[in-house]
């Protein structure tokens, strides 16, 4: 069976959580699955060492958390796929849900409770305007 299911990563343990249990979805249901990484800012240093100079920026690094973790899932037996882009981190999962047509966007609850869930969370966004169907995965405990 066709389809995508998106997952957004940064990285830290709880966003790990919601991608294992993406990838457990997609191997079960027979999708892909998306690993999107957002990044705020791209900023671009340079460090020099010697002779040696080396530019490292933030969207190189976003790609490379995405590619690790899509990597790492891959293992499972899972179909995997990664990018990165500019922008918030809901926004980023919604822009890439819509242009890919996906059919499952996979989120933590981080942010859901206490004043934080006023403030608003990721996953508060992407369920109130996801163009498909939303997973919210319990990652708080």
């Amino acid at each position: 069976m066709a389809g995508i299911i998106i997952v957004g990563v940064d990285g830290n343990s709880t966003s790990m959580k919601a991608a294992r249990v993406a990838a457990e979805l997609a191997k079960a249901t027979g999708r892909t699955l998306r690993v999107v990484t957002a990044f705020g800012e791209d900023k671009t240093e340079k460090v020099a060492i010697g002779n040696d100079e080396w530019f490292l920026s933030t969207a190189d690094e976003a790609e490379r958390v995405a590619q690790r973790v899509a990597e790492e899932l891959k293992i499972s037996g899972v179909k995997t796929e990664y990018s990165s882009a500019l922008g918030k981190p809901a926004d980023v999962l919604l822009e890439e849900a819509t242009k890919l047509n996906a059919e499952l966007i996979v989120v933590g609850n981080v942010r859901m409770q206490g004043l934080a869930r006023v403030l608003g969370s990721v996953a508060n966004a992407v369920s109130h305007n996801a163009p498909c169907d939303v997973y919210i995965v319990k990652t708080d405990g």
